[in-house]
């Protein structure tokens, strides 16, 4: 075995010796580090505790990268896995931390955020994160076609609430795409409270939303669920 297949049996936890010792190692810098964000984020926290998150940050940044260049360099096909899903959740792991080197900008804060897509390296060593997977291509078309339903459902909904309550509430309904809002949380059951009904006319077609809100979420997690239970009984050996 060369030195790449090793590597890259390493980087998979298949290893003959080092076995999924990796693997462990690497889902303890992914919890230490989504634990950090929120430690960092607690008022009157000791400058000493504050410099010992920002050099664990180093150490776990410095061990993404060193993981993220030998995934590059054992690669059989290194383009593919550079633009694969879990190359972009590679590079995003460390993105941040390498934009902010010698700069002050507070703009670029908010990239800090996105540290939390360490979560999903942690991911890709789960077998249930495969049959997701399987499911979702198992049902994509489906998905695609109510998507562009709700889609549809959403905009008629806002079209239809708009001319029931512009003129009253000209503020909350002031136009077709402001009232998309008022359908997104009634349609996902959430009702935020911010924009609601007051004529009788909005009042009732609201109801009619709501009982259309209720297939709205049902529909997808079904197919979802029944996807998921194929892909199982496809999984589990034959009995003999």
């Amino acid at each position: 075995m060369d030195w790449k297949k090793q590597v890259r049996a390493a980087l998979e936890g298949h290893h003959p010796t080092i076995g999924r010792s990796f693997v462990f190692v690497l889902f303890g810098l992914i919890i230490f580090s989504l634990l950090s964000i929120g430690i960092e984020t607690m008022p009157g926290l000791p400058d000493w505790a504050r410099r010992f998150l920002e050099i664990a940050d180093l150490i776990v940044v410095a061990a993404f990268t060193v993981e993220y260049i030998l995934r590059i360099l054992t690669a059989p096909k290194k383009l593919r896995y550079i633009f694969s899903f879990w190359g972009f959740v590679d590079l995003i792991a460390i993105l941040p931390f390498y934009l902010s080197i010698g700069l002050d900008l507070r703009s670029l804060r908010a990239l800090r955020i996105l540290r939390m897509f360490r979560l999903l390296k942690m991911i890709r060593y789960s077998g249930a994160a495969d049959r997701i997977g399987a499911s979702f291509r198992m049902v994509r078309e489906e998905l695609i076609v109510f998507g562009l339903t709700s889609f549809l459902t959403l905009y008629f909904c806002a079209i239809g609430i708009y001319y029931f309550e512009h003129e009253v509430q000209p503020d909350k309904f002031s136009s077709v795409f402001d009232s998309m809002w008022w359908s997104a949380v009634t349609l996902t059951t959430v009702g935020y409270g911010d924009s609601y009904p007051i004529t009788a006319g909005g009042k009732i077609f609201t109801v009619l939303v709501l009982f259309v809100a209720l297939g709205v979420i049902a529909i997808p997690t079904g197919l979802v669920s029944s996807a998921l239970g194929r892909v199982r009984n496809e999984e589990k050996p034959p009995k003999e």
